[in-house]
């Protein structure tokens, strides 16, 4: 089994090849091919290595699938005993990924 952790949009993923993941919104068209140098850990087949912070040399391609939004979230403010309600939604925008390979 061969897996490694990224960084992208100041989060970090579990990249595993052949699996699909939402990230952060990225520019790109559905079809394109996305290299990311940002490894901080890499697994394959007991052995392991760790960065400090990154790994040089260490890189994961993936192909964008989609760019979509996802399911809205309510934001609700409300204060008591002052008639204030406000009501709003958010729908974050993100980049469906498959994971290809990791080098």
């Amino acid at each position: 089994m061969k897996f490694a952790v990224i960084q992208t949009g100041g989060k970090q993923y579990l990249a595993v090849p052949g699996e699909k993941i939402q990230i952060e919104k990225l520019v790109g068209n559905e079809g394109d091919i996305l290299s990311f140098d940002s490894v901080l850990f890499v697994y394959d087949n007991g052995s392991m290595k760790i960065g400090n912070p990154k790994i040089s040399g260490a890189s994961v391609s993936a192909k964008i699938l989609a760019q979509k939004k996802t399911d809205k979230i309510v934001v609700f403010k409300y204060r008591a005993k002052s008639k204030y309600r406000r009501k709003t939604g958010h729908r974050q925008q993100v980049t469906v990924v498959k994971i290809e390979d990791i080098n």
